[in-house]
């Protein structure tokens, strides 16, 4: 794999980063996270077995635009 597949894209002006995932060769949008709560329950309905886990491993989730954790607008 060359990048992770959950990506938590650029915080809008209003709040919150949008949240997709690659999967079966295809990028889902899971929604917009306004918060770690958010992006567990996103990746926890996405079938993550460990979606608390796997958010500081890059490997799993990709950081765009934002440092991880900011969920304010820019």
């Amino acid at each position: 794999m060359t990048s992770a597949p959950i990506v938590v894209h650029h915080p809008s002006r209003t709040g919150g980063r949008p949240v997709t995932v690659h999967s079966h060769g295809r990028d889902e949008i899971l929604g917009t996270a306004y918060s770690d709560h958010d992006l567990v329950v996103f990746l926890e309905g996405a079938g993550v077995v460990d979606p608390e886990g796997v958010l500081d491993d890059p490997r799993w989730v990709e950081w765009r635009g934002g440092g991880p954790h900011e969920w304010s607008p820019p």
